[in-house]
This record gives C-alpha cells, sequence and structure tokens, in this order.
C-alpha cells in the first residue's frame, strides 16, 4: 500500500493497487497548477484510491472541459485528478506520495507549450501534444 498527503498533512490518502502510466506534462495548466515547469503524474484505478482524511479540505474546479483537479484547500496542494472520459481513473500528483511508487514518468507530453526557460535533458519520448493511443 501507498500512502500520500498534502503539504499540510490535512488530506490524506491511500493506494492499494498498481500505480501506472507515470508522465511528466509540460501543458501550461499544469504547470500553473504546480507552480513548476512540468506536473510528474500517474494513474490509479478509482477502486484502489481511498481519501483518509480531509476530504472536508479537498476543493475541486473543472479546469477545461475534459479535466477537474482536486487540491487541498488551507495548503493549496495539488492532490489529484480526473477526465470524464475516464472516470474511473484518478490521476495522482506523484510528488504527494509518501514514498517511492515503484514507477518512473516514461515519457514528456504536451512540450510544444513547456515552460521556455527549462530544458528537457532525459532521452524520453518527447510529445508535442499528447502521445498518439496505444
Amino acid at each position: 500500500m501507498l500512502e500520500g498527503k498534502c503539504l499540510c498533512g490535512g488530506v490524506r490518502y491511500e493506494i492499494t493497487g498498481p500505480v501506472t502510466g507515470g508522465v511528466y506534462c509540460h501543458c501550461s495548466q499544469c504547470r500553473r497548477a504546480n507552480g513548476s515547469a512540468f506536473a510528474a503524474n500517474a494513474g490509479v484505478a478509482k477502486e484502489h484510491f481511498r481519501l483518509v482524511a480531509g476530504e472536508d479540505l479537498l476543493r475541486g474546479f473543472e479546469s477545461s472541459p475534459d479535466k477537474f483537479r482536486w487540491f487541498c484547500s488551507r495548503c493549496g496542494s495539488p492532490i489529484y485528478s480526473v477526465i470524464p472520459a475516464d472516470p474511473n481513473t484518478v490521476r495522482i500528483r506523484l510528488g504527494t506520495l509518501d514514498r517511492d511508487p515503484g514507477i518512473r514518468p516514461g515519457f514528456h507530453i504536451f512540450v510544444g507549450s513547456k515552460a521556455p526557460w527549462h530544458e528537457i535533458t532525459d532521452a524520453l519520448p518527447q510529445f508535442r501534444e499528447r502521445p498518439p493511443k496505444r
């Protein structure tokens, strides 16, 4: 089991299944939501994700017609997002995990809108927008 939490510790969650599909997202929304050059995200089946504290602190909003983002209203930490087209997957922010999830992001997406001050220096595949369906 993996555990994660926000910066203030008010929102806490557990993951009882595999974490998959790790990715570095460079889109402008992820940059703004995380205050950084990119977001490190991964998927978890909704049935394996459980809030254990702070549900009353969670706030969410529809950042675009295809994405809902959830964050702690006390400290502002981004916790997860849900895409209505895939409601059975929760996209967690890897930085909120307490320990190693056992996976590594496999590629960069939306590099066409990456921060101009950030240089990608690894050898992972890069996609201008979303990668093609596999």
